[in-house]
């Protein structure tokens, strides 16, 4: 076991939301370490839209001009590694890491995202944020007027509907089981001549991540341009749960507007807090956490 090194502040989690919390404190002259074991998100998809500046532009580039310009402050660190185990210490927190490396800070922010759980769908994973998406603001416009499924159900469906119509007149929900709509959504989609399918998807059918066909249990199949999927998801780390931060119904990371969560001394950001998922948003809530956590740190310090 390598000897522990101590910081200000640990940020778990190496992506726009953490480096873009790592900026602000480093121009705090915090001393800051960014732990990321490289496994964004959106790492399948091909361009980033809706964040002014750099719309249209492929992810991986946004994160790699945003880390270059974070690592030009000398006092941001970054250690390529998966974080593992975190624990409450005298000083403030330890985080372990796989390697066997463990660092001390007095503060900590996660910025770990979420996990998206697939479903035994063939070829969905391979589709995922390039044809089969989650977000109408941040692909819509591309598939504006385009043949678009929408496989999600209830509540959560009728909302997807009610934007995705803005977008193109042909929509057509697949609830892979029976529908979970009440009367007065039934007559909004019917006026908008949304279709609801109930029976089971089995396959997509795509070429390199971009949908042709939807198969359905039995065969029939119907050609869809772009499917949008409500999925569930799971926290991409354990570590705070285990360390005693709440979480919402959802199971993101209950935060306040300072993006503290229920434990003393751990803050979170992006998508791991909140169920807004875009480029914009992460940067945005990681700029605040490292505002906030900088001001507690000069509050206890001063």
């Amino acid at each position: 076991m390598e000897e522990r090194i101590d910081f200000d502040v640990i940020i778990v989690g190496g992506s726009y939301a953490g480096l873009s919390a790592a900026m602000a404190l480093g121009r705090s002259l915090r001393h800051v370490l960014i732990i990321d074991s490289g496994y964004p998100c959106n790492r399948q998809t091909p361009h980033s839209h809706n964040f002014i500046s750099h719309d249209g532009e492929k992810p991986s580039v946004i994160a790699e001009k945003a880390r270059s310009q974070v690592m030009a402050y000398p006092t941001v660190r970054f250690y390529d590694g998966l974080a593992v185990y975190g624990k409450r210490t005298d000083t403030g927190y330890e985080i372990g890491t796989q390697g066997g490396q463990t660092f001390g800070a007095k503060k900590l922010l996660f910025a770990t995202g979420i996990k998206d759980i697939m479903p035994d769908i063939t070829g969905f994973q391979e589709c995922w944020g390039i044809s089969v998406i989650h977000c109408p603001y941040c692909h819509g416009y591309e598939y504006r007027g385009k043949k678009t499924a929408i496989m999600a159900n209830g509540e959560r469906a009728f909302h997807i509907a009610s934007l995705v119509h803005n977008l193109t007149d042909n929509v057509t929900i697949l609830t892979r089981g029976k529908a979970d709509f009440n009367t007065d959504q039934i007559d909004r989609l019917e006026k908008h001549n949304i279709q609801i399918i109930e029976t089971d998807v089995v396959k997509i059918a795509h070429e390199q991540g971009y949908v042709n066909q939807v198969v359905f249990r039995g065969g029939s199949n119907i050609h869809f341009d772009a499917v949008y999927a409500a999925l569930p998801f799971e926290q991409h780390s354990d570590i705070p749960a285990k360390l005693g931060c709440e979480l919402t119904d959802l199971g993101h990371i209950k935060v306040d507007m300072s993006q503290k969560t229920s434990i003393e001394g751990i803050f979170a950001c992006g998508d791991s807090s909140s169920m807004m998922r875009s480029v914009a948003y992460a940067v945005a809530t990681g700029n605040i956490a490292g505002a906030m956590i900088n001001h507690q740190l000069t509050e206890e310090m001063f």
